[in-house]
Order: structure tokens, then sequence, then C-alpha cells
């Protein structure tokens, strides 16, 4: 038999050579954790459909970033419950809300750790959508003013970055210009560009009680069917002052993160949405996966994708996994 001189096996022999050619690596600091705060809350509560996720009340908020710290996270990214809903999402507003009063203790227990807060209004109005509505429909001009004072609420209580997760056009223009007159100009904004009208959004839903009142969200979310326009909305964020963009959800839009990872220079992260977490926790309850194993490997591939940062649930084993 005839061997041929190149046989890649060779490579594979040991874990040291594996190692050495690897081609993607997994830290815990290119990992972001999402967190949930209540304000009505005394104690951690538990989220149903996100096994090992809990809602936390704003007390929690010191320890929560000494743990991420401790783990060597890439940061965190905070999402808030309103103390009282209403149509033009009063507390989202408000300096005292469960958000800003969380990042004012995080800061104080680790000045070193990235804070980076969700800017949406889906929890905060009594409608359920990202934006105002009028007329049964989601205006989207109006709803840039809500979105702007919101970043500027959060970035003076202490986020380094803001994150529009809306889906309105300008949101970004809009972001960037009121905190430049607010003398916030070093808060950076990561951009959800290409947010998709996804199946994969329920648990967090749950999370957050943030389902619409009416009708969906698919006039302002992306369509699943397409990529192209992906790279439009982000092109759009980066011309508006975006300094690092995301797409969501990660798993099942693998394609739309290399697509995007070939055009674009900027900061790319992916987030592993709820629906793939409790997919994967489920799995492995019933014994049917090994959850090590496939988180790692479904990080991993986000990674090998071209997402600098992810934004996961699996944040805190996955971290302790990788240590």
């Amino acid at each position: 038999m005839t061997f041929p001189q190149t046989r890649m096996r060779r490579l594979r022999r040991t874990g040291a050579l594996r190692a050495l050619v690897r081609e993607t690596s997994l830290e815990p600091g290119d990992l972001i954790l999402p967190l949930f705060f209540d304000p009505a809350l005394k104690e951690p509560e538990a989220v149903a459909s996100m096994p090992g996720v809990q809602r936390y009340p704003v007390a929690e908020a010191a320890n929560l970033a000494r743990l991420a710290v401790a783990a060597r996270l890439g940061g965190v990214i905070l999402f808030g419950q309103a103390r009282e809903k209403g149509p033009d999402a009063p507390d989202a507003l408000a300096p005292d809300a469960a958000v800003p009063e969380a990042l004012r203790r995080m800061r104080a227990a680790a000045p070193d750790l990235l804070l980076i807060a969700d800017v949406c209004l889906c929890a905060y109005t009594d409608h359920g959508h990202c934006g105002v509505a009028g007329d049964g429909e989601i205006e989207n001009d109006p709803s840039l003013e809500l979105l702007a004072r919101t970043a500027v609420n959060y970035a003076r209580a202490g986020a380094d970055v803001v994150a529009p997760s809306d889906m309105m056009d300008g949101r970004v223009a809009a972001i960037r210009r009121a905190l430049d007159e607010a003398s916030l100009g070093d808060r950076a904004i990561l951009s959800y560009a290409a947010k998709y009208a996804s199946a994969f959004y329920g648990p967090f839903r749950d999370a957050q009680a943030s389902a619409p009142r009416f009708g969906d969200r698919r006039s302002y979310q992306m369509d699943p069917a397409n990529s192209r326009e992906a790279m439009r909305e982000i092109a759009l964020d980066l011309e508006e002052g975006a300094d690092l963009v995301l797409i969501k959800p990660a798993l099942a839009y693998l394609d739309v993160v290399r697509e995007a990872r070939g055009r674009f220079d900027a900061p790319l992260g992916a987030y592993n949405v709820s629906g793939e977490y409790s997919a994967l926790k489920a799995a492995a309850l019933m014994g049917w996966i090994d959850e090590r194993a496939a988180v790692l490997e479904t990080l991993q591939s986000m990674r090998r994708a071209g997402a600098d940062f992810i934004l996961t649930y699996h944040a805190l084993d996955a971290a302790a996994w990788l240590a």
C-alpha cells in the first residue's frame, strides 16, 4: 500500500498537538453574561423556561458583579423589569429604576467590569412592543427620542456600553447624538444590527414578561429568510456611529455571522439566545446529550464563524469548564 505524504491525523495524535494547531480559541473573556433584574423581588426567582437562570433583586447586583469578575468573563449585559408599565415606558427613563440602580451597585463593587445595558422598551411598555405604539402600529420616529433618553439614563448610571435592541431605523444616530450632547461621548454603542424575528425568543419573553400584547414584531425585526438585508443593516448602523455590532440569534444564523465577518472590520458579536440555551439545557436534563461538551462545541461554532464575543446564558458554566 502506498501511503500519502500528508496525513492529517498526525496533528490530532495528542492533546498538545491539537492545542498547538487549534484555529479558534474560546476563553471566558469572550463571553458576556445576560442578567435580569426585577425591582419587585426580595429573593432570586427561577425562570421556569430557562433552567439555571434567575431573575434577581437589585440588591444582588454587587454580588453578581464580583462573580463575573471571579469567572473572568468579558462583561455582563443588564435587562430590567418595570415597576409600572405605560405607553411611554416611564420606568425606562427613571434614574432609580432597576437597571440604573443595578449599574451603580455593580460599578461600585467591580470598577473594571464591563457593564452593558440593553436599550429597549418592550419590558417597560404596557403593550410589550419595542417602540411607541399608535393606531395598532409601532411608530419609528417617535420611538427614537425615548430610546435615546433611555440610553443616556443608563450611561449616566455607569454603563460602559449601551445596546439598542429595538430595531427602529435611525436609533443608533439618535443615541449617539444624545450621548454626545450629554457629555457621554466616551460611551460605546453595541447595536443589535441584525436582529431577526425569531422563534427562539420565547423563554426570554417569559423572563422579562415582554411578549407583545397585540400583533408581533415582524414589522421591525428582520425576516429569517434574509441575509443580504442584514449586511445593509450592519452597514447603516456603523455609518450612524455604532462601535460594535451584534447578530441575534446565533445558531440558526452562523452564515450571517460569517458573511458579516468577511465584510466588516468592526467588533462583531453573536447572541446565543434563550431558546438556544433552553433547548440544550432540556436535552442535557433528559440525559440525551453531554451538556459540557455540547455547550462548548456550540460556543466554539460561533467563534469559528467569526464572532469576537458571545452573549450567552451559559457564560458562568462555560467559564468554569474552560478554567
